[in-house]
């Protein structure tokens, strides 16, 4: 674990898998909601935890180099179910990188149960992970430069779902009408770091 500070009140905590950065988020969930430490935002990454808002930044990074984080629980909230169609423009490329065809694709991906890791990129934009390393794929060698709302997505180890219209480099494996992303809904994010989610096939995809 390494400690790096940010500004005057924040402080970077950089550990060296997604699974550690999940379980030291959900420890300083629980120690923040406890009460043993004050501190305004937590915002995890890939292998990051970011910590804002804090009045002694160097007292806790000295705590954390010494202390012993738990691993992170099971997800105890409910399923989110995301409706697909697997229709994408690259599910046939994707399909001829896992040595399947694209309706295995389908049947893997939807039976698979995958987590919010953190989010980023666009707001409601979660970064999921739960395939087996064998079916990471790599981004296209020339993003697109507008991937549609809804937009089903796979890059590295994650599946995305685009909330917005925006560029885009990650494979397109199929489309959801659900809206990821809504400032009129409390909470505006559909998923959040922690959330279960599963894809259901539609329309006979």
């Amino acid at each position: 674990m390494r400690t790096l500070p940010v500004g005057d009140d924040a402080l970077l905590v950089e550990v060296s898998s997604g699974e550690e950065a999940r379980a030291l988020h959900a420890d300083l969930l629980r120690r923040r909601a406890e009460g043993s430490l004050a501190v305004r935002e937590i915002v995890p990454a890939a292998r990051t935890v970011l910590l804002d808002g804090l009045a002694d930044p160097d007292r806790l990074a000295a705590e954390l180099a010494v202390s012993d984080v738990p691993p992170a629980p099971a997800h105890a909230r409910d399923v989110v179910q995301l409706p697909v169609r697997y229709d994408g423009p690259d599910l046939a490329d994707v399909a001829a990188h896992w040595g399947v065809s694209p309706d295995d694709v389908a049947r893997i991906h939807a039976g698979t149960e995958f987590s919010v890791a953190f989010c980023g990129f666009a707001p409601g934009f979660g970064y999921l992970t739960g395939l087996p390393e064998r079916y990471d794929v790599p981004r296209r060698a020339t993003p697109r430069t507008a991937v549609p709302a809804g937009a089903v997505a796979l890059a590295g180890p994650y599946t995305g779902v685009y909330p917005r219209s925006s560029p885009g480099g990650w494979q397109l494996i199929g489309t959801t009408d659900a809206v990821l992303w809504d400032h009129t809904r409390v909470p505006a994010a559909l998923l959040a770091p922690g959330t279960r989610v599963r894809f259901v096939p539609v329309d006979g995809s």
